[in-house]
């Protein structure tokens, strides 16, 4: 990391790519912003927001003038909703197709730069810091964001940022942060994720865990907390790589953690070895409150730091498609791509794991077949690789004619090509989470998941029927001919 950097120095047109609110700014002049005033935090913020996240393409939601909050403390959720403003956020063509944005993906993980975060010493971030007594989460218009929720969730939409003991390596993930008290909160993080890990490691040791919150940034920042990065590998320098240039972060005056300069809202303090206390019900990505009412790490904050008129992130799970999973669906898809290719399949030509799986219960892959047990070679890697493990619940391969996200298509391919007596394998004891409804136990969260062929059998390939559909050649004719009336 580079330290002692002025950022008068790197401030200005590049620099603004790191704030939220020029994101903001250009996806309202795009039209892909609604603003609403006057919504309440305890029901009607959450209702409107479930109400936004039923369809694919609704606009972005900013909440302002919220009753017994200052004007201008806003919330900002529904942000990644739509493949339209994933593809602006990331500087693709905002038209680009759901494949497409799966190749960019791919192309990102294989290719891309990365940049180490760059240390400055202000941000617009310090504007208001709060130490002591003057510590109070609910200064910032925290909602309940489904009406059965067990309290108010200010991580949703955030970054919780940890430190390996061992190797100091920087880890940040979108982990959910439920708001207590003025100066307490509780992290959840899953068996198995990196958070989770890190913590053991102190205590271990008998040592708290350092941890930063922040819960209002660039969208970019947030879309990478939410992936799999790597073990081992800084979400700094892979997130400076999505924006082109080094993150430029503060450190934390109690933790010396790395904060964004240009975030909105964040906090900082411990997690101590056995302090526990009853964290949720919050309703999750699989559209059930599966969780349930848990005990789970404490955070005791020492600095809470926000910007004038801060702007609180919201990336709410629900019932899928939800702000929470779907733009994970697209890296995941292109990370499955990768790790086939890297396992040795041959002929992928495309996945998609779909928004109505929160981006992780259902994969398609679709592949050109080259040998016999070719698809099933596929399907069983694409439920067992490490981007298609987690949470899965069905893997369905389908020939080269088919587009993965079309399920349309998938579907008629699963009715008319798959024979359950050959083509599907039921998995056991497989990698979920208590999260999963149908996870063995609590306290056993594995499942069972199946792997379906529904790809043309490999012997019958040249004798299967011919498919009813008008062929290219009458298809370029009648749209020279007659174009102006057809669907596009």
């Amino acid at each position: 990391m580079n330290t002692n950097v002025d950022p008068r120095s790197t401030r200005g047109t590049n620099a603004s790519k790191q704030d939220l609110r020029v994101w903001l700014a250009e996806m309202e002049a795009a039209g892909e912003v609604t603003r609403i005033s006057g919504a309440e935090r305890e029901r009607e913020i959450g209702g409107i927001v479930d109400i936004y996240q039923r369809k694919i393409g609704n606009p972005a939601v900013l909440f302002d003038d919220i009753p017994g909050y200052p004007k201008g403390h806003r919330i900002l959720a529904n942000i990644l909703t739509s493949n339209r403003r994933i593809n602006m956020t990331m500087g693709n063509p905002a038209d680009g197709s759901e494949i497409e944005l799966v190749k960019h993906w791919r192309k990102y993980m294989k290719e891309a730069k990365t940049f180490p975060p760059v240390e400055v010493k202000t941000g617009a971030l310090l504007e208001n810091v709060k130490t002591g007594d003057d510590i109070d989460l609910f200064k910032i218009p925290v909602p309940r964001w489904h009406e059965h929720d067990g309290g108010y969730y200010i991580g949703t939409g955030d970054m919780v940022v940890m430190k390996d003991p061992d190797t100091g390596w920087i880890n940040y993930g979108a982990y959910r942060v439920q708001a207590h008290e003025k100066n307490i909160a509780t992290v959840m993080c899953s068996k198995g994720k990196h958070g989770d890990m890190i913590q053991k490691k102190y205590f271990e040791r008998g040592l708290p865990c350092p941890v930063a919150v922040v819960c209002g940034m660039h969208p970019a920042l947030f879309m990478i907390a939410g992936l799999e990065i790597p073990h081992g590998k800084n979400e700094y320098d892979a997130a400076g790589g999505l924006l082109g240039e080094p993150v430029e972060v503060i450190m934390g005056p109690k933790t010396g953690l790395p904060i964004p300069a240009h975030a909105e809202i964040a906090f900082e303090g411990f997690i101590h070895p056995n302090d526990k206390r009853d964290e949720g019900p919050l309703g999750e990505w699989t559209g059930y409150y599966a969780g349930g009412l848990k005990q789970e790490p404490v955070i005791r904050i020492e600095t809470l730091m926000y910007r004038d008129n801060p702007i609180l992130l919201g990336a709410i799970p629900g019932i899928p498609p939800d702000d929470d999973s779907f733009y994970r669906g697209s890296y995941r898809s292109g990370a499955v791509w990768n790790q086939l290719e890297a396992a040795g399949v041959p002929g992928v030509q495309g996945v998609w794991s779909h928004a109505a799986g929160g981006s992780r219960l259902w994969l398609t892959v679709s592949i050109k077949q080259m040998y016999a047990g070719h698809s099933k070679q596929a399907g069983l890697i694409a439920s067992q690789c490490h981007a298609g493990a987690y949470v899965n619940r069905f893997v369905v391969v389908v020939d080269e004619d088919i587009d993965p996200a079309d399920m349309d298509k998938v579907i008629w391919a699963m009715c008319t090509r798959f024979d359950p007596r050959e083509g599907m394998e039921v998995l056991r004891g497989c990698w979920s989470s208590a999260l999963d409804p149908m996870a063995y136990s609590e306290k056993d969260p594995r499942n069972a998941r199946v792997v379906i062929d529904a790809c043309k059998p490999f012997g019958r390939r040249d004798t299967f029927p011919r498919e009813v559909r008008v062929s290219q050649e009458v298809e370029d004719l009648v749209r020279a001919k007659f174009g102006e009336f057809l669907p596009k």
